[in-house]
Formats: structure tokens, sequence, C-alpha cells
């Protein structure tokens, strides 16, 4: 059991990570790893919901906005640099706080990633050359037919994840998804994780809320500065790749902002189903007051 904890705020888009997060730090006179892997980018500021800099100066935030959209950032590399981050925080407080919505960015935090093979630099350069002539189609097919198990799991859309998925494969002759679920880990330091939820509907209905603020704060001019860079894999998430399709004459943009919501929807699903499968989350309703969060969290750390 070590002295130095890690508080982990989890929770759907939209729920009141941030907010939360800053309570937190403020009561515990510590700082703030983010765990939001879309966050990571300073060219996408109104589409990911980052912290207002009111919001920024309240408590030190660390991985915000720290990369370019041109940037190449791995899982792994974050790994690596939020270890070394926590390395130096821990050397001055006892309690820093990590808030996240990317699963697979905090289990890399807290457990450590699955162990995959090197991939040489030829295959990875063979699959993004046939996305770039032949599209998804082809990628959807191969992984399909290689490893239905993980092709099932995932969002098919994602060029990102095809690829890698199959470039694995491609290096070990193994299914990818024959390494999942074998990561945990040393840390230096505990974990305590604490999610904020709420009804289906209420999750649904701030979703709608937020992309209407967005809208009205910019996100469409934002969105256009980033269109000649809309094929960068940064720009290929919610938000962003509805807005290029209206700007390629695809739709109104009534319409891109309906996707907007029906996919933000979607991706709160998909991050509600991987939160409720992972162990030792300890749930509070969204509208729980911070101080009675904050007290629950005294407790539990006493208890560690």
């Amino acid at each position: 059991m070590s002295n130095k904890k890690l508080i982990c705020v989890l929770g759907p888009t939209a729920i009141g990570k941030t907010s939360l997060g800053i309570a937190l730090a403020k009561h515990f006179h510590t700082e703030i790893i983010s765990a939001d892997s879309r966050q990571f980018f300073k060219e996408m500021k109104i589409g990911t919901a980052v912290p207002s800099n009111e919001e920024l100066r309240q408590a030190p935030h660390h991985f915000i906005q720290h990369l370019s959209i041109k940037d190449s950032y791995s899982v792994g590399q974050f790994e690596k640099d939020a270890l070394a981050k926590l390395d130096k925080l821990f050397s001055q407080h006892n309690i820093v706080i990590a808030v996240g919505g990317s699963g697979l960015y905090v289990k890399a935090l807290i457990d450590g990633l699955d162990d995959f093979p090197e991939v040489p630099k030829h295959i990875r350069e063979k699959l993004n050359t046939t996305y770039k002539n032949e599209g998804l189609n082809p990628l959807k097919n191969k992984l399909l037919e290689v490893d239905p198990a993980y092709a099932n799991k995932i969002e098919l859309d994602n060029p990102h994840r095809l690829i890698r998925a199959l470039e694995v494969f491609e290096a070990s002759g193994k299914k990818f998804s024959s390494f999942l679920g074998k990561a945990k880990s040393n840390r230096k330091f505990d974990t305590i994780t604490i999610g904020l939820t709420a009804e289906r509907e209420i999750i649904y209905q701030r979703i709608e809320q937020r992309v209407d603020v967005m809208i009205a704060e910019g996100l469409l001019e934002e969105a256009k500065r980033l269109f000649p860079y809309r094929h960068l894999n940064a720009l290929n998430t919610v938000g962003y790749k509805e807005l290029f399709q209206h700007f390629s004459g695809e739709c109104s943009l009534e319409t891109a902002i309906l996707e907007i919501k029906k996919n933000t929807r979607r991706f709160a699903k998909r991050q509600l189903t991987w939160f409720r499968n992972q162990q030792n989350i300890v749930w509070f309703d969204y509208a729980t007051a911070h101080n009675q969060i904050i007290n629950n969290t005294n407790k539990l750390l006493h208890s560690k």
C-alpha cells in the first residue's frame, strides 16, 4: 500500500467531470492530469469542451492542449509521459487528480497497456496506403475476417483502430484481441476511482445542450479553420467530421448538428458501457453536491 493516491474521476461526456476534478484538486491542494485524448490538441478547443481559462486558473492542469493535430501521439506515449509527470507531482503532493473520458487512456494510466509486438514501419505504411487509396471498406472486411471478436467491439469507422488491429495481426500472425486484457502493471500509487452518472435521458439532454453551446461559441468557425486538415486522425472525431461533411456539400448545417448530437449520444453510451465493465468504481449521481463526494472520498482515502 502506497501513501501516494491517484483520485480518478470518470464518466460520460457532459456529465460534470471537469468541475468535480477542480473541486477535488482545490480541496486537496493538488494538480490535475487530463486523460481525455480529445483535449490534447491545441487547435481543437470548442469542439472538445476544453476547460475554460477560468477553470484552468482554479487548479493546475496537465495534458490539456499540449499537442498539435499534426503531431503523432499514441496512448503508449501518453502512458510514459503521464507516469513521468506523476512522478514529479507525487514528489510535491500525496494526492493527484486524474480526469478522463477516454477509457483506454485511463486504463493506460491506472493499469498499464497490454504488451503488443513491435510493428515494422512498412506494414503500417502499407495499411495507410490502402486506407488512402481504397477507403475503409477493405480494412473493415479484413478485420472482420481475421479478428471478428475485436471487430464487433469497436467502431468500425475509426481508421486508427482498424489499422492498429491489422498491423498487429500482420506483424505477429496473432489476433489483436488475443493481446487484450493481460496488463496489470505495478504502480507506485494507489488509485481511487470515482464515477459520475445519470439517467440516460438526462445525459442525452446535457449532451444536446452542450452541442448547442458549442455552436453558439463558434464551433462552426473553428471547424472551418481545420477543414484543410480533415484527413488527420486527430480530426476524425465527433463534432468535426460531421461539419466537414457539411462543408463538403454532403449535408445541410441543420443535419450536421443533428448528427453531432446523435453521434455524441452514441459516444456517451460506449463510454458508459466501458466504465461499467471496470471494477472498483464508486459511482455518484451527477447532481450530488461536491462536498458530499469529497467527504466520501476522504473516507475512501482513509480506508486504503
